[in-house]
């Protein structure tokens, strides 16, 4: 557990992604089986605890200490694992420390009853803060270290000296501790089988292009372009009677979605993009919402919210692996699949043509025609190319809208999370509006904790502590008027109606532009001209 606890740790308070990558794959070649399966599994987010609960972690410690004590502990520090982590009160006793593999064997049997007196004993028996903290993290699944599954998987290739894909590949085949899997990367065994039915194919990405370089260089007739839209890119595929979706990183939703499954009638993988759908017109996002991250839907959630596929590629046709033919081939064929599949629920994302650079600019400024805020931008793709897994130079290209900016007044703050837990980091903002009798107020249109610098994080961090008004829990109300107040520059993709919201707009991936220290709050933009581009947007 020693060893895992060091790695996370140094994981929390590293931001390099390349110094990330080598300390995983130095304790995956280091750290014996089934230890370093149960940690890759923890990185990727594969492993998870029906029985322990932060319930369990409260409830432990309050046991211990003066409740009071440790909720005003847990209001400065911001985070329960790093809370409970340093007020711990260990007992004194013959105490063992427990090896990961220990410590999850017990959690993957435990009853709901067991799991206090399991976190009770190891605590006591660790005895560095940082232990304590690796134990509850991987309890709760919040390890929020900066590691996406993606990166962990790739650690794992470099270790074995394989491609990245190959692991992605045959991912959905393994099971924790993954022991066949380590057997192969250092050569002891054969490479474990990939062939099971309606298994992940890794994705093939796309460079951001840049406009001032690349264009000068690329020939506008070897490309095709289409709509950037704006869903969720999944994978469906159905071979030997089974069917599943993923999403771009693997991620098993086929349960939230069986009626698109339903749908894929003849046996093909296709690559495209999530939407919900209405008489041919795509829906916003919002509505695609209504159908994410649910562990069950029913009939009328489906009729309500009828999600559908639009097709970008084929990964393969019946037996045939498709991949390597070029994607004029591939288009080819996926025309006459979805022709063929004749459902609402599978349709094709259309080829815009164009001639010259010039055409394709004129065209990313135009939306589709009668589907407003849908489209983030446009898609490029060279006509001879493979689809090859990750990201290569060159074959795929996205070139997105220019961003919406807004000045928005900063009116609330809560504590980040991992290396950001002892900072004010998550920024709720607002916009100026009236009230009946004429005041002037603010009502909240957004939330953002990204765009901003280290150094820009202490910055606001500080003048957050200077001017909070009001404190709930581990959120602050910060000051905020027209003579004083923090201008945020917030960009964000697009508007939609929201009776979620109490200023009745949501934004498309709000983040810090830049941060306004020159403008007075009172500048600050209104909510009347977010309501008008809102309109201007659905009427296009």
């Amino acid at each position: 557990m020693r060893a895992f606890a060091e790695l996370l740790d140094r994981l929390s308070l590293t931001s390099s992604r390349n110094a990330k990558l080598t300390m995983v794959r130095d304790y995956l070649r280091d750290t014996p089986d089934p230890d370093r399966g149960w940690a890759l599994a923890a990185l990727t987010g594969d492993l998870s605890f029906d029985a322990a609960k932060p319930a369990f972690i409260r409830k432990a410690v309050e046991a211990r200490m003066d409740p009071q004590l440790f909720w005003w502990s847990y209001d400065y520090v911001g985070d329960l694992a790093e809370a409970v982590s340093l007020v711990w009160p260990a007992r004194p006793g013959a105490n063992r420390e427990p090896e990961l593999s220990e410590v999850i064997e017990a959690l993957r049997t435990a009853s709901r009853g067991e799991v206090q007196t399991l976190i009770e004993g190891w605590l006591d028996a660790m005895r560095e803060p940082r232990e304590r903290w690796a134990l509850l993290k991987l309890m709760t699944g919040a390890l929020r270290v900066g590691m996406t599954a993606r990166l962990a998987k790739r650690a794992a290739a470099e270790m074995g000296g394989v491609d990245p894909a190959e692991i992605e590949e045959l991912w959905h085949a393994l099971e924790a501790p993954y022991e066949d899997l380590f057997a192969w990367l250092e050569g002891r065994s054969e490479k474990p089988t990939a062939e099971h039915p309606a298994r992940f194919r890794p994705v093939m990405l796309a460079q951001a292009i840049d406009e001032a370089v690349d264009f000068a260089k690329l020939d506008p007739g070897a490309y095709a372009a289409e709509w950037k839209w704006d869903g969720i890119r999944v994978q469906a595929a159905h071979e030997g009677g089974v069917r599943r979706l993923y999403t771009r990183t693997g991620d098993d939703i086929s349960r939230t979605f069986p009626d698109v499954l339903d749908a894929l009638e003849d046996e093909a993988v296709i690559d495209g993009e999530l939407l919900v759908i209405r008489d041919g017109q795509v829906a916003p996002f919002a509505d695609l919402q209504q159908r994410l991250n649910r562990k069950t839907v029913d009939a009328k959630l489906m009729a309500a919210f009828p999600a559908a596929i639009r097709a970008y590629d084929i990964l393969q046709i019946g037996p045939e692996d498709t991949r390597s033919l070029p994607f004029a081939e591939r288009r080819r064929r996926l025309e006459a699949f979805v022709a063929k599949e004749s459902s609402p629920r599978i349709d094709l994302s259309p080829v815009q043509p164009f001639e010259t650079w010039a055409d394709l600019a004129g065209l990313r400024a135009t939306p589709p025609p009668g589907d407003p805020q849908i489209a983030e931008g446009l898609m490029l793709k060279r006509w001879d190319s493979e689809y090859i897994a990750g990201r290569p130079k060159g074959p795929w290209f996205k070139w997105k809208r220019d961003p919406f900016l807004v000045d928005a007044v900063l009116m609330y703050a809560q504590r980040g999370h991992g290396k950001r837990s002892s900072y004010y980091s998550d920024y709720t903002f607002g916009v100026w509006t009236q009230d009946p009798a004429g005041q002037r107020l603010l009502t909240p249109v957004g939330k953002a904790y990204f765009g901003f610098t280290d150094e820009e994080l202490l910055q606001i961090d500080k003048f957050v502590r200077d001017n909070t008004v009001e404190r709930f829990g581990p959120v602050r109300s910060v000051r905020a008027e027209p003579h004083h107040g923090l201008v945020f520059e917030v960009a964000f993709e697009g508007l939609q109606r929201s009776a979620r919201h109490k200023s009745g707009v949501a934004m498309r991936f709000p983040r810090i532009n830049r941060i306004r220290w020159d403008k007075p709050a009172g500048e600050a933009d209104e909510l009347e001209a977010l309501e008008r581009l809102l309109t201007q947007m659905e009427g296009r």
